[in-house]
Protein backbone atom coordinates (compact mmCIF):
# COMPACT_ATOMS: atom_id res chain seq x y z
CA UNK A 1 0.00 0.00 0.00
CA UNK A 2 2.88 2.37 0.80
CA UNK A 3 6.45 2.06 -0.40
CA UNK A 4 9.35 4.42 0.29
CA UNK A 5 12.60 3.81 -1.58
CA UNK A 6 15.75 5.67 -0.53
CA UNK A 7 13.98 8.94 0.26
CA UNK A 8 16.07 12.07 0.78
CA UNK A 9 14.83 15.56 1.54
CA UNK A 10 16.41 18.86 2.58
CA UNK A 11 14.89 22.27 3.11
CA UNK A 12 16.56 25.01 1.06
CA UNK A 13 19.84 24.76 -0.81
CA UNK A 14 21.83 22.59 1.52
CA UNK A 15 23.45 19.18 1.55
CA UNK A 16 22.21 18.61 5.10
CA UNK A 17 19.34 16.14 4.67
CA UNK A 18 16.45 16.22 7.15
CA UNK A 19 15.36 12.86 5.67
CA UNK A 20 18.36 10.72 4.84
CA UNK A 21 17.98 7.50 2.79
CA UNK A 22 14.70 6.23 4.28
CA UNK A 23 13.16 3.01 2.93
CA UNK A 24 10.22 0.96 4.20
CA UNK A 25 6.96 -0.70 3.10
CA UNK A 26 3.49 -0.71 4.68
CA UNK A 27 1.21 -3.67 4.07
CA UNK A 28 -2.46 -3.70 3.20
CA UNK A 29 -4.81 -3.50 6.20
CA UNK A 30 -2.00 -2.57 8.64
CA UNK A 31 -1.63 0.09 11.32
CA UNK A 32 1.95 1.24 10.88
CA UNK A 33 3.50 3.50 13.50
CA UNK A 34 6.21 6.00 12.60
CA UNK A 35 7.78 6.88 15.92
CA UNK A 36 10.27 9.52 16.89
CA UNK A 37 10.81 12.84 18.67
CA UNK A 38 9.75 16.18 17.28
CA UNK A 39 12.08 17.21 14.46
CA UNK A 40 13.04 13.63 13.57
CA UNK A 41 11.60 13.89 10.03
CA UNK A 42 8.18 12.26 10.54
CA UNK A 43 6.04 15.06 9.11
CA UNK A 44 8.43 15.63 6.18
CA UNK A 45 8.09 11.98 5.19
CA UNK A 46 4.27 12.18 5.42
CA UNK A 47 4.36 15.21 3.13
CA UNK A 48 6.45 13.28 0.57
CA UNK A 49 4.10 10.29 0.78
CA UNK A 50 1.06 12.51 0.20
CA UNK A 51 2.43 14.63 -2.64
CA UNK A 52 2.97 17.85 -0.70
CA UNK A 53 6.75 17.67 -1.05
CA UNK A 54 8.80 16.13 -3.85
CA UNK A 55 11.77 14.01 -2.72
CA UNK A 56 15.22 15.36 -3.54
CA UNK A 57 16.18 11.75 -4.25
CA UNK A 58 14.38 8.42 -4.12
CA UNK A 59 10.77 7.51 -4.81
CA UNK A 60 7.49 7.01 -2.94
CA UNK A 61 4.40 5.12 -4.06
CA UNK A 62 0.96 4.83 -2.49
CA UNK A 63 -1.65 2.38 -3.80
CA UNK A 64 0.85 1.48 -6.52
CA UNK A 65 0.98 5.08 -7.81
CA UNK A 66 4.16 7.14 -7.96
CA UNK A 67 3.32 10.06 -5.67
CA UNK A 68 5.68 12.56 -7.28
CA UNK A 69 4.18 11.99 -10.74
CA UNK A 70 0.53 11.35 -9.82
CA UNK A 71 -0.13 13.35 -6.64
CA UNK A 72 -3.77 14.20 -7.47
CA UNK A 73 -4.67 10.56 -8.08
CA UNK A 74 -3.10 9.60 -4.77
CA UNK A 75 -4.73 12.45 -2.85
CA UNK A 76 -8.17 11.48 -4.16
CA UNK A 77 -7.86 8.05 -2.51
CA UNK A 78 -6.22 8.88 0.82
CA UNK A 79 -7.23 10.73 3.97
CA UNK A 80 -4.86 13.08 5.77
CA UNK A 81 -5.08 14.50 9.28
CA UNK A 82 -2.36 17.09 9.81
CA UNK A 83 -0.56 17.80 13.07
CA UNK A 84 -1.46 21.51 12.81
CA UNK A 85 -5.17 22.33 12.66
CA UNK A 86 -6.15 23.91 9.33
CA UNK A 87 -9.93 24.26 9.52
CA UNK A 88 -12.13 27.16 8.40
CA UNK A 89 -12.90 28.53 11.86
CA UNK A 90 -15.51 31.07 10.72
CA UNK A 91 -17.62 28.24 9.28
CA UNK A 92 -19.59 25.63 11.18
CA UNK A 93 -18.28 22.10 11.54
CA UNK A 94 -20.91 20.80 9.11
CA UNK A 95 -20.03 23.50 6.57
CA UNK A 96 -16.36 22.51 6.76
CA UNK A 97 -17.21 18.90 5.98
CA UNK A 98 -19.71 19.77 3.27
CA UNK A 99 -17.13 21.95 1.53
CA UNK A 100 -14.62 19.10 1.34
CA UNK A 101 -17.33 16.63 0.31
CA UNK A 102 -18.01 18.86 -2.70
CA UNK A 103 -14.28 18.98 -3.51
CA UNK A 104 -14.28 15.17 -3.52
CA UNK A 105 -17.51 15.22 -5.57
CA UNK A 106 -19.29 13.09 -2.97
CA UNK A 107 -23.05 12.96 -3.52
CA UNK A 108 -25.66 12.74 -0.73
CA UNK A 109 -23.06 13.42 1.95
CA UNK A 110 -24.35 13.25 5.55
CA UNK A 111 -22.17 15.56 7.65
CA UNK A 112 -24.17 14.95 10.84
CA UNK A 113 -23.65 11.17 10.67
CA UNK A 114 -19.88 11.64 10.37
CA UNK A 115 -19.84 14.18 13.20
CA UNK A 116 -21.78 11.71 15.36
CA UNK A 117 -19.15 9.07 14.65
CA UNK A 118 -16.30 11.26 15.96
CA UNK A 119 -18.24 12.32 19.05
CA UNK A 120 -19.41 15.72 17.79
CA UNK A 121 -23.07 14.88 17.34
CA UNK A 122 -25.33 17.89 17.87
CA UNK A 123 -22.45 20.36 17.41
CA UNK A 124 -22.48 20.53 13.61
CA UNK A 125 -24.00 24.03 13.46
CA UNK A 126 -21.48 25.52 15.91
CA UNK A 127 -18.67 27.64 14.53
CA UNK A 128 -15.33 25.84 14.63
CA UNK A 129 -13.87 28.89 16.42
CA UNK A 130 -15.96 27.89 19.45
CA UNK A 131 -14.49 24.36 19.54
CA UNK A 132 -11.88 23.15 22.04
CA UNK A 133 -8.58 21.73 20.81
CA UNK A 134 -9.85 18.17 21.21
CA UNK A 135 -13.05 18.92 19.28
CA UNK A 136 -11.07 20.52 16.44
CA UNK A 137 -8.81 17.48 16.25
CA UNK A 138 -11.82 15.15 16.04
CA UNK A 139 -13.22 17.33 13.26
CA UNK A 140 -9.86 17.03 11.46
CA UNK A 141 -10.14 13.25 11.71
CA UNK A 142 -13.73 13.39 10.42
CA UNK A 143 -12.57 15.42 7.42
CA UNK A 144 -9.88 12.81 6.71
CA UNK A 145 -12.54 10.07 6.68
CA UNK A 146 -15.20 11.62 4.47
CA UNK A 147 -13.95 10.06 1.19
CA UNK A 148 -13.66 6.57 2.80
CA UNK A 149 -9.92 6.48 2.10
CA UNK A 150 -7.99 3.33 1.33
CA UNK A 151 -4.98 4.78 3.14
CA UNK A 152 -5.27 7.07 6.17
CA UNK A 153 -2.35 9.31 7.19
CA UNK A 154 -2.57 10.59 10.77
CA UNK A 155 0.17 12.99 11.88
CA UNK A 156 0.29 13.18 15.71
CA UNK A 157 -3.53 12.89 15.93
CA UNK A 158 -3.72 12.81 19.75
CA UNK A 159 -0.89 15.20 20.64
CA UNK A 160 -1.88 17.34 23.62
CA UNK A 161 -5.46 16.06 23.78
CA UNK A 162 -7.47 15.15 26.85
CA UNK A 163 -7.97 11.41 27.58
CA UNK A 164 -11.56 11.35 26.26
CA UNK A 165 -10.62 12.90 22.90
CA UNK A 166 -7.55 10.67 22.59
CA UNK A 167 -9.56 7.52 23.24
CA UNK A 168 -12.20 8.58 20.70
CA UNK A 169 -9.52 8.94 18.01
CA UNK A 170 -7.93 5.59 18.90
CA UNK A 171 -11.33 3.92 18.54
CA UNK A 172 -11.79 5.46 15.10
CA UNK A 173 -8.33 4.27 14.01
CA UNK A 174 -9.22 0.70 14.97
CA UNK A 175 -12.59 0.96 13.21
CA UNK A 176 -10.90 2.16 10.03
CA UNK A 177 -8.52 -0.80 10.03
CA UNK A 178 -11.50 -3.13 10.51
CA UNK A 179 -13.12 -1.47 7.49
CA UNK A 180 -10.03 -2.40 5.47
CA UNK A 181 -8.06 0.84 5.45
CA UNK A 182 -4.31 0.99 5.92
CA UNK A 183 -3.32 3.48 8.64
CA UNK A 184 0.00 5.35 8.72
CA UNK A 185 0.36 6.89 12.18
CA UNK A 186 3.14 9.28 13.19
CA UNK A 187 3.55 9.89 16.90
CA UNK A 188 6.05 10.44 19.67
CA UNK A 189 3.67 8.72 22.11
CA UNK A 190 5.15 5.24 22.46
CA UNK A 191 2.34 3.98 24.70
CA UNK A 192 -0.22 4.89 22.05
CA UNK A 193 1.84 3.14 19.37
CA UNK A 194 2.14 0.02 21.52
CA UNK A 195 -1.66 -0.14 21.90
CA UNK A 196 -2.51 0.44 18.24
CA UNK A 197 0.25 -0.55 15.84
CA UNK A 198 0.92 -3.85 14.08
CA UNK A 199 4.46 -2.69 13.25
CA UNK A 200 6.49 0.36 14.18
CA UNK A 201 9.50 2.15 12.74
CA UNK A 202 11.83 4.22 14.92
CA UNK A 203 13.05 7.34 13.13
CA UNK A 204 15.87 9.41 14.55
CA UNK A 205 17.61 12.37 12.91
CA UNK A 206 16.05 11.59 9.55
CA UNK A 207 16.96 7.89 9.43
CA UNK A 208 15.23 4.59 10.29
CA UNK A 209 16.84 3.15 13.41
CA UNK A 210 14.68 0.00 13.72
CA UNK A 211 11.50 -1.46 12.27
CA UNK A 212 9.45 -4.46 13.48
CA UNK A 213 6.42 -5.42 15.56
CA UNK A 214 6.33 -4.01 19.12
CA UNK A 215 6.50 -7.59 20.46
CA UNK A 216 9.63 -8.50 18.49
CA UNK A 217 11.37 -5.25 19.43
CA UNK A 218 10.66 -5.91 23.10
CA UNK A 219 11.93 -9.48 22.84
CA UNK A 220 15.07 -8.39 20.99
CA UNK A 221 16.03 -5.33 23.00
CA UNK A 222 13.91 -5.44 26.14
CA UNK A 223 14.61 -6.68 29.62
CA UNK A 224 11.88 -8.48 31.58
CA UNK A 225 11.77 -8.47 35.35
CA UNK A 226 9.66 -9.07 38.44
CA UNK A 227 9.32 -6.10 40.76
CA UNK A 228 8.29 -6.58 44.36
CA UNK A 229 7.56 -4.25 47.22
CA UNK A 230 8.66 -5.74 50.53
CA UNK A 231 8.33 -4.54 54.10
CA UNK A 232 11.71 -3.43 55.46
CA UNK A 233 12.91 -3.78 59.06
CA UNK A 234 11.43 -0.38 59.97
CA UNK A 235 8.14 -1.11 58.21
CA UNK A 236 8.90 1.05 55.20
CA UNK A 237 8.37 -0.38 51.73
CA UNK A 238 11.49 -1.36 49.80
CA UNK A 239 11.81 -2.36 46.15
CA UNK A 240 13.27 -5.64 44.95
CA UNK A 241 13.83 -6.54 41.28
CA UNK A 242 14.42 -10.01 39.82
CA UNK A 243 15.53 -10.38 36.18
CA UNK A 244 13.50 -12.96 34.25
CA UNK A 245 15.96 -13.52 31.42
CA UNK A 246 18.60 -15.51 33.28
CA UNK A 247 18.69 -19.03 34.71
CA UNK A 248 18.34 -18.05 38.37
CA UNK A 249 14.86 -16.51 38.25
CA UNK A 250 13.00 -19.38 39.94
CA UNK A 251 15.49 -19.64 42.79
CA UNK A 252 15.47 -15.87 43.29
CA UNK A 253 11.66 -15.81 43.53
CA UNK A 254 11.71 -18.66 46.07
CA UNK A 255 14.34 -16.82 48.13
CA UNK A 256 12.31 -13.60 47.95
CA UNK A 257 9.21 -15.23 49.45
CA UNK A 258 11.23 -17.21 51.98
CA UNK A 259 13.26 -14.31 53.37
CA UNK A 260 11.08 -11.23 52.78
CA UNK A 261 7.57 -10.07 53.58
CA UNK A 262 6.23 -9.44 50.06
CA UNK A 263 3.53 -6.75 49.85
CA UNK A 264 3.08 -6.47 46.07
CA UNK A 265 4.51 -8.34 43.09
CA UNK A 266 4.19 -7.64 39.35
CA UNK A 267 6.01 -8.39 36.11
CA UNK A 268 7.41 -5.62 33.96
CA UNK A 269 8.72 -5.51 30.39
CA UNK A 270 10.59 -2.83 28.52
CA UNK A 271 8.48 -0.11 26.95
CA UNK A 272 8.93 1.08 23.38
CA UNK A 273 10.36 4.29 24.80
CA UNK A 274 12.97 2.30 26.76
CA UNK A 275 13.93 0.50 23.55
CA UNK A 276 14.01 3.73 21.53
CA UNK A 277 16.43 5.23 24.04
CA UNK A 278 18.54 2.07 23.99
CA UNK A 279 18.78 2.04 20.17
CA UNK A 280 19.21 5.78 19.52
CA UNK A 281 20.75 7.02 22.73
CA UNK A 282 18.13 9.78 23.09
CA UNK A 283 14.65 10.27 24.50
CA UNK A 284 11.50 11.53 22.85
CA UNK A 285 11.36 15.02 24.41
Amino acid sequence: MIKAQNLFYSYGKTNQYQVNDVSFEVKDDEIFGFLGPNGAGKSTIVKMLTGQLKPKKGAASVLGLDVAHKPKQVQAQVGICFEITNLYEDLSAAANLNLFARLFNIKDFDAEALLERVGLGGRGRDLVSSYSKGMKQRLMVARALLNRPQVLFLDEPTDGLDPVSSEAIRRIIQEERQRGATVFLTTHDMLEADKLCDRVAFINQGQIAAIDTPHVLKQKYGRRSLKAQVAGPDGRLELREIPLDDGNSAAAVTELFTQEKVITLHSEEATLEDIFIQITGRGLA
